[in-house]
C-alpha cells in the first residue's frame, strides 16, 4: 500500500510511521505536491531474531551420551 504525506507532517512522526509498515508498504514524502523521498519497508517481521530463552524448557529428553564424541570421529580425537 502506497501512502502520500507531507513532510511537515513526517517531521515529527517519523519513527510512528516506520513501526507501523508492513512488509511491501511504502510512504512517499511529498513538499510542494512533488515526491521527495520514499519510505519502503522490504523486510519481512517473521525474520526478526527471537528473544534469548524463548525456547527455554522445549528439549523433553536428552541422551546421556550426548556430548561423547562419535564412533567415527574417535581416529581423528587421538
Amino acid at each position: 500500500m502506497t501512502t502520500s504525506i507531507p513532510i511537515e507532517q513526517v517531521q515529527g512522526m517519523l519513527r510512528e510511521l516506520v513501526r507501523q509498515l508492513s512488509p511491501g508498504d511504502e510512504i512517499l514524502i511529498m513538499e510542494n505536491d512533488r515526491a521527495v523521498a520514499k519510505l519502503v519497508y522490504e523486510g519481512t517481521r517473521e525474520t526478526a531474531r527471537p528473544k534469548p530463552g524463548l525456547g527455554k524448557g522445549s528439549i523433553k529428553y536428552m541422551s546421556p551420551d550426548f556430548d561423547e564424541p562419535l564412533d567415527e570421529m574417535k581416529e581423528y580425537m587421538q
